[in-house]
């Protein structure tokens, strides 16, 4: 896993962190809770991705 997937979910995590912040505080909890989801979406789809390959090199490590 390279470094820079790291940062790429920090910089995720910190943008719908401001962006929940703000939209609590003009009164849109809705919209503040879907663009949370939607971050959390985002990180799992890459995390799952890297899981694959993950699981991929120790099949081919091990020849199962």
């Amino acid at each position: 896993m390279e470094i820079g997937v790291v940062f790429q979910i920090a910089a995720v995590g910190i943008l719908v962190a401001v962006l929940n912040q703000v939209l609590n505080s003009v009164g849109r909890q809705e919209q503040a809770t879907m663009t949370t989801l939607a971050g959390l979406v985002i990180v799992l789809f890459w995390v799952v991705q890297h899981i694959s390959s993950l699981f991929n090199t120790v099949q081919t490590l091990f020849q199962l």
